[in-house]
């Protein structure tokens, strides 16, 4: 058990191995690469999530597209790892892309935090470890971009990973770095899920889903008022509900 867990601060056990064309660091571009559209996984196929990617019919990347269509020069956070794939697509069509993976650095401030907490423990040195503490330490270091810097953020379904203080942090951050009309695209499950992906654009209406070792386990299941209440400063909120217990929902400022 960690110190953290003693703390009652859970900590994911996820590893960077078998992550595939994902990276924290620059990415350089080559030509487009397509994988041929794939069946999802047989449900309780463990072995067979583990091994494939498939693609998704996505009516939100749709509709994200169609409310920037007509943006010239734009902007587009994407809080997923980097991937080739995705910024190939955005900067055809002309965006600047910015990666930040948000998920793997709250992993990482996790793990340096119990070493510093190790460390103010034999020294005799107390930090406060509220949740909210813990959430505006980790906000100091991450999504560290000028206001009113994009246009659009992808935000996958990342806020189901993290702590709920972090999540309200990251949630009003994104709101300021968002130009008026911007819009954010996220993705909410209908139960805790299994397992865990990441994802990639391939087409105006297609993501492909990329099944990866588990970074933090999932938090908790936001229903549909919650989700309203973290996005309340925004104008308009448009869901599209999945057979695959996904819910794609889109969020103009």
């Amino acid at each position: 058990m960690s110190f953290l867990n003693k703390l009652g601060i859970g900590v994911g056990s996820g590893s960077t191995q078998g992550v595939r064309h994902e990276a924290s660091g620059p990415i350089h571009l080559t030509s487009r690469a397509r994988t041929p559209s794939m069946p999802p996984p047989q449900v309780g196929s463990l072995h067979a999530a583990a091994e494939l990617e498939y693609n998704r019919l996505s009516n939100g990347l749709k509709e994200l597209l169609w409310n920037l269509d007509g943006l010239e020069r734009g902007t587009l956070l994407d809080m997923g790892p980097a991937s080739q794939t995705t910024l190939s697509f955005f900067i055809e069509r002309g965006f600047r892309v910015s990666s930040e993976d948000i998920l793997r650095s709250w992993k990482n401030f996790l793990n340096e935090e119990e070493a510093r907490l190790k460390q103010d423990f034999a020294a005799g040195e107390t930090v406060e470890m509220t949740p909210s503490a813990r959430a505006a330490r980790f906000m100091k270091e991450n999504l560290q971009y000028s206001r009113s810097s994009f246009d659009a953020v992808l935000l996958w379904d990342l806020l189901d990973y993290l702590e709920q203080a972090v999540v309200k942090q990251v949630v009003a951050s994104l709101t300021e770095l968002l130009r008026p009309g911007g819009v954010v695209f996220a993705m909410f499950h209908s139960k805790k899920p299994e397992g865990f992906q990441r994802y990639r654009v391939v087409s105006s209406s297609t993501l492909q889903m990329v099944p990866a070792p588990m970074v933090c386990p999932a938090q908790r299941v936001y229903q549909n008022r919650e989700i309203q209440d973290l996005f309340g400063r925004y104008r308009t909120m448009k869901s599209f509900i999945g057979r695959d217990q996904l819910r794609e929902t889109l969020f103009i400022k």
